[in-house]
């Protein structure tokens, strides 16, 4: 279809929380095909539709690697039903340009969500695997949550945004998560 701009840090849209989606029309077909259209132009692994400025309950991923290939998925009205462990990793994000930060997230998923067909389906992602993490990052999107507000290191990641000219964290939006990080 087509490739969208994706909105950077600080832009008002990031932050809201997404409308559900009550039917998978002709509209949410294409909205589908414009966020793989720009994942892939921007060599994403993930893209949710509040980065395109569109504030619907739906995420687009292809977390395939050599080691582990998969199909491309469609997310629609996503939901964590199950979440346990916790890994370290370094993320960044299409709205991030260049920005990079350690974070902390559940090792181990379980996701219910409708696919591109209207089909509702269940699917777990295990191990800290690049999908687990991916799943549970763009999901944030749709909340308004960003990957800096997992950040381990606060003033690490502010030089990082710095560095980037990117807007400073919100500090009210940093999320306690000291049961997920003592797990570490």
């Amino acid at each position: 279809m087509a490739i969208k701009r994706v909105l950077h840090y600080g832009e008002e849209s990031l932050r809201k929380p997404s409308k559900e989606v009550h039917k998978v029309s002709k509209k949410i077909s294409d909205l589908i095909r414009d966020l793989f259209d720009t994942m892939y132009a921007q060599n994403g692994v993930g893209l949710a539709a509040p980065q395109i400025g569109v504030n619907l309950r739906v995420f687009v991923v292809d977390a395939s690697t050599k080691e582990n290939p998969m199909d491309p998925m469609v997310f629609i009205n996503p939901k964590i039903i199950k979440k346990s462990g916790a890994v370290k990793s370094t993320e960044g994000c299409l709205s991030f340009p260049e920005a990079y930060s350690d974070v902390v997230r559940y090792k181990d998923i379980m996701v219910k969500a409708t696919n591109e067909h209207g089909k509702t389906f269940v699917m777990e992602a295990k191990d800290g695997t690049l999908l687990a993490r991916c799943i549970q990052h763009e999901n944030d999107h749709l909340d308004g949550i960003l990957f800096i507000d997992h950040c381990l290191n606060r003033f690490e990641t502010e030089e990082i945004l710095k560095k980037n000219n990117l807007p400073s964290i919100d500090t009210d939006r940093l999320l306690d998560e000291e049961d997920l990080k003592s797990q570490l």
